[in-house]
């Protein structure tokens, strides 16, 4: 393993302690400055070792994808939910385009079935599940959040990493959604938000990462 793999590979453990030990945060309430930037630390050293491996287009996108996915972790804590949801919108624009440009080349009728009525149900589950004063903003975003899980699931990257990561991130959101809701108060959703949404963002960098790799290395 050469200098950059190896670094990669430390990028990589240091995004796993990092993303799995905020669950510490949660549990202990802790706020200010730290919690912020622990917060922000897992998916930004996904962002890190993405950008390590990136050898073309398509690895540059699945970096920035993390990068505005740390930026919106972020922001959701140090400014609010408006700006972070922008920055979650913006990774999502970067990933339906990685996930678009190398589509799968054949479904099959239940993937097609997937992939077309995830966006509408989900925004469907996430607009009941607020106040009626935020339903439109809720429901934009949950059209890019639920686009981009689609798209995942027809792209040729693997469905049980890059697919099923996508589908846990667009889950982590209506749960978060839920807590404004039906499950206002609930204790254990915040561990669980955070939960799929880490784990959603590692198998999607890793599905990602390691197919392109993969091409990288047949051409080579």
């Amino acid at each position: 393993m050469n200098e950059q793999g190896s670094l990669a590979r430390i990028a990589l453990i240091g995004a796993v302690i990092a993303g799995t030990s905020y669950l510490y945060v949660g549990a202990t309430g802790m706020s200010g400055p730290l919690a912020v930037a622990w917060k922000g630390a897992g998916v930004g050293l996904l962002a890190v070792y993405a950008a390590l491996q990136a050898r073309s287009a398509d690895g540059w996108l699945i970096a920035l994808v993390m990068v505005f996915g740390a930026i919106g972790d972020v922001l959701l804590d140090a400014v609010g939910m408006t700006p972070g949801a922008a920055a979650f919108v913006v990774g999502h624009i970067f990933a339906i385009a990685l996930y678009l440009r190398n589509r799968r080349g054949s479904l099959s009728p239940s993937q097609k079935w997937l992939a077309t009525l995830v966006l509408p149900l989900s925004v469907l589950i996430a607009v009941w599940s607020v106040p009626q004063d935020v339903r439109p903003v809720v429901g934009i975003y949950t059209a890019f959040v639920s686009s981009m899980a689609a798209a995942a699931w027809i792209s040729r990257f693997p469905r049980y990493r890059t697919g099923i990561g996508a589908m846990m991130f667009l889950a982590s959101d209506l749960l978060i959604f839920a807590t404004m809701g039906p499950l206002a108060g609930t204790a254990w959703a915040g561990f669980a938000v955070w939960a799929l949404y880490f784990a959603g963002q590692f198998l999607i960098v890793l599905g990602v990462t390691r197919t392109l790799a993969g091409n990288a290395g047949s051409s080579g």
